[in-house]
């Protein structure tokens, strides 16, 4: 018997009413323990050794297809291939799937990070998703488009956030929507979670009495930041807006028992949120057959 060489193709689909929705997963990323903020690094790291987890840190990147009323959505385009081998593998999992970037009719992002948005456009400047509508909140694109927040920045995020992203979304500029808030693709709302980025925003998805939050980066290391909300990360534009964006949504989902995904969960990257102490708790949602 053959050794097998790879995992199979990273695909994980979950019917919300009459919508499916598709984990797509983009691969991960390993990065340092120093952009944690608020916790010292030694109770960060034992954190993750307590759940079983890497250290240093190690997060995945989620991607998720839409398919509603006759249309497809992609919320996120990944790492694409600029940030590191192990991410960028949305398009080999999209094809895994049958699905061609020719059939994909609207790009929503939940904001301009580089692993979030680098997948919309190769090193040319040709856009990989050629029929596609990009959507996003008005304040993200009028941030990473500001002269003067890029002045304010230093070199790596000039060039990593401010240039990259402006680069990766031109090719759309003239099919280019923002929203700030509310429907934005059949039986999708979006809600702005601003402070990571200032026009972050997450999806409600709705279909008869189901509905799934895709909250984009709410979390980042969900091992540390479900229990200890306060925790920050060094991309967060405004942390302490980020941290209060976080506990609210953590409330609003832990309240309504709101299914949940995450562009940083594990994949699939679904969950819901429980009350625990005076923190909160995940459940990983279980395995559901496609159909």
């Amino acid at each position: 018997m053959a050794i097998p060489e790879k995992q199979v193709p990273a695909v994980h689909h979950r019917w919300i009413g009459e919508i499916i929705v598709s984990t797509v997963s983009d691969g991960y990323l390993d990065g340092s323990m120093a952009v944690i903020q608020n916790i010292g690094e030694a109770e960060a790291a034992q954190l993750l050794r307590d759940a079983f987890r890497p250290v240093p840190r190690r997060t995945a990147v989620n991607c998720f297809l839409i398919r509603s009323g006759g249309r497809v959505a992609l919320v996120d385009t990944g790492c694409g291939g600029h940030m590191a081998a192990t991410g960028g593998k949305l398009f080999e999992n999209l094809a895994a799937l049958g699905v061609a970037p020719v059939d994909i009719d609207t790009v929503l992002l939940t904001h301009m990070h580089p692993d979030h948005s680098n997948g919309l456009a190769d090193a040319a400047g040709n856009p990989f998703f050629p029929r596609a509508e990009l959507v996003l909140h008005r304040d993200e694109l009028a941030f990473w488009h500001d002269d003067a927040a890029m002045a304010r920045a230093d070199e790596t995020s000039r060039q990593r956030n401010f240039q990259a992203g402006r680069s990766q979304v031109a090719p759309y500029r003239d099919r280019t929507r923002t929203h700030a808030g509310g429907e934005v693709f059949p039986g999708v709302t979006a809600m702005p979670f601003p402070g990571h980025t200032p026009g972050h925003s997450g999806y409600m998805i709705a279909s008869g009495r189901e509905s799934l939050l895709i909250w984009g980066d709410i979390i980042h290391v969900p091992e540390i930041q479900i229990p200890r909300p306060e925790v920050t990360m060094a991309f967060d534009i405004d942390p302490a807006q980020a941290a209060a964006t976080r506990r609210r949504v953590f409330d609003m989902v832990a309240r309504d028992g709101q299914a949940v995904a995450g562009m940083h969960m594990h994949f699939p990257g679904f969950l819901h949120l429980v009350r625990h102490g005076d923190g909160y708790a995940m459940i990983n949602d279980g395995w559901y057959p496609a159909m």
